[in-house]
Formats: C-alpha cells, structure tokens, sequence
C-alpha cells in the first residue's frame, strides 16, 4: 500500500476523529476510495475500536434522485437515521470515478433530497466527524491533474503539520473575536458588508474537514449588505456555475445570476427562505492549496481567498447562550471569491488582509 494512504489513515484516526477504544466508527467511502478503507480499519482494529463502513455509490445515489418522487418522502430513513444515531465518529471519504454523475438530476430533484435529509445534519453535529478526500481519478481529471500529480497535491494538504497550522491561523481568529463588522471588496464587482456580532469565528486546521485550513465565522442573517460576484467556479449538483452574481439587502438574496447553469443556482435558491441568506463567512489560509481544483473541500481552504456559504449556518459559530441567530437551510453552498489581486477585507474599519496578505505576515501593506 502506498506509504501516503497510511499517513493519511493516520491524521484522521489520530487527529480528526480522536479515536479512542470502544469508539463505534461509520465509515462512508466510494469503491475507489478503497485502500485508505482498509487502512482506516486497520487502525480501529488496532485500537480495540469498530469498523462500520459502507459505501458512497453517486451511481446508486443518480439512479434513486431520477427515480424518486419527492412527494413520496417526508422524513429521513429510520435505519440511516438510526445508524447515526448510534456511533461515535464518523468518517466520511469522498473520492469520484466521475465528478458529473448527477449532472443529469434536475437541479429541483437535487433540492427535494436536500431537504428530505436535513435532519441528519442536526444529528450529525455532535459527532466526532471528519469529511476527507481520496485522490481518485475522477478527481485528479477534474482537477486537469495527472493521477501521480493529483496523489501529491492531496496528500501535502492533508499530512501537514497540522498545530503550526492551528497557531497561523490563530492570529486571524483573535481578529474576529468580538468583531462587529466585516467588510469584503475585490474590484469593482464585489463590495459586500455584514455583521459577524455575537458569533465565534472557529479555527479549522482540519478536526472536521481534512484537509481544514480556514477561520469561518457566521454572519448575522438580516446583515448582508450588497453585492459579490464569486469569480471561482462552483461545482453544484454534478454541474459547473460560473460567475455567480448576487445582491444583497436585508440579508436576503434580492437579485442572481450566472454565466453558466443559471438554472441550478435559481433551484438551489429556492429550496426553502434560508437558501437566500448567508450562513457561512470563510477565510482561506491553506497555503499547500495553491490551485483550483473544482473541488470545495480543498479550493475553499486555498489561501487568497474568502468563501460564502449561502444557507445552514454552521452550529460552532452560533453561541447557545446568546441572542445571535442561526440562518436555517437544508443546503449549505459555498462559493469563493479570489482576493489575491485588487481586493481588501476590513474588521471594524481596519484593513486586514490586502491582496492576500494578511496584517500578520511579512509584505503586508496596509
């Protein structure tokens, strides 16, 4: 077995899921995700843990969406629900023998599954967790990578060392502590405010999403004023949206569009009220991410970057204690905006990162 796939079982095991004995383990991973599978179970077996896995078939998974009728569904399934509900760590492995499965689901069909598995979010959020990549093939030409390149990328964002990564990304966590205001520009074609009072901003250095690498905070959700262009390209429902336009007013999505499959954005902003609020501000700080791959789990974290998210907020940024509100969805879309040219974000009327640079590291022109 490759040496990497091992180093990869082990970051999770050890680092994202705290694997402890007796643990009760479900794993999610596609077929060609299989070797880091076997290491996966090796090492719960060697920790006097369980293994339960099963498999992330997007085969199986189109065949069901194109046959279902929505209206025949108005709860999760009990035996997933159940299944949730019973471990203690999940681990879910994604690795793509073709990126487009869905493509042929239409975008409505895409929506009404989102909404029927909601509650598993709620279920979810309490558990050790810890969502990961395999370098699959699909991927790699997704990426428009070779194979042996594609492994490399991967497996440097993932087996860093993750505590020096915690500690870089302390420095813009401190930032946000206690902020009122964020503001992003970039151009003429993005200037967008909101208020981020009263929520955490969490330090991701990969405990849920492996490879982390990006301090996200959530804003409060009649805040979001004016207008963001995400000039990255967004993979949603097996198809690609380019140049997603959006308006803001009140915190709510008055105006869209897009250059490309402008029909999944308008479905996936109707799945119910929160699709057109934000829940999600991300700030990209992963410096081994250093190109677009048409995947979320890494091009959010690339640095030069920010990423909103329109729908759930996530649970960590929202105290319980507070009077801040959480933005409810069954969908959580994040699209990413480049920062590393012509663009700013202020805290509280302070410039902290200018064309990439943050305050806090060397070349930073204020």
């Amino acid at each position: 077995m490759d040496p990497r796939v091992e180093d990869h079982a082990d970051v999770i095991v050890d680092h994202s899921i705290d694997l402890r004995a007796g643990d009760e383990v479900l794993i999610s991973a596609p077929p060609a995700a299989e070797d880091l599978v076997v290491a996966l179970s090796e090492r719960i077996g060697e920790r006097g843990a369980y293994s339960i896995s099963f498999g992330g078939n997007s085969r199986a998974r189109r065949a069901f969406m194109r046959a279902m009728d929505p209206d025949d569904y108005d709860e999760v399934p009990g035996v997933v629900e159940a299944m949730v509900d019973s471990v203690d760590a999940m681990v879910t492995v994604r690795g793509a023998r073709n990126t487009h499965e869905t493509s042929d689901v239409s975008p409505e069909k895409n929506a009404a599954y989102a909404k029927i598995m909601e509650p598993l979010f709620d279920a979810v959020a309490d558990k050790r967790r810890v969502i990961t990549q395999h370098p699959a093939p699909g991927n790699a030409q997704a990426a428009e990578m070779s194979t042996a390149a594609y492994e490399a990328f991967v497996y440097d964002a993932v087996t860093k060392d993750w505590d020096e990564q915690r500690e870089f990304q302390a420095n813009m966590v401190e930032i946000l502590d206690g902020a009122d205001e964020v503001r992003i520009v970039s151009g003429d074609t993005t200037d967008v405010t909101m208020s981020v009072a009263g929520m955490n901003p969490v330090n991701d250095y990969a405990e849920k999403n492996l490879p982390g690498g990006e301090v996200f905070t959530a804003p409060v959700p009649d805040s979001v004023e004016g207008e963001v262009l995400f000039d990255k390209p967004l993979m949603a429902q097996g198809r690609e949206v380019e140049d997603v336009r959006l308006v803001f007013e009140n915190g709510e999505v008055v105006d869209s569009s897009a250059a490309k499959n402008e029909d999944v954005l308008a479905a996936m902003l109707d799945t119910d009220p929160g699709a057109k609020r934000v829940g999600e501000l991300g700030i990209g700080m992963n410096r081994d991410i250093d190109r677009f791959t048409y995947n979320m789990l890494f091009d959010e974290k690339m640095g030069d970057t920010v990423h909103m998210a329109l729908g759930r907020a996530i649970p960590e940024n929202v105290p319980d204690d507070g009077d801040a509100e959480a933005n409810e969805s069954a969908v959580h879309t994040d699209m990413i905006v480049d920062m590393s040219e012509d663009s700013y974000i202020e805290v509280d009327g302070e410039v902290v990162q200018r064309d990439g640079t943050f305050r806090f590291e060397d070349g930073f022109d204020a």
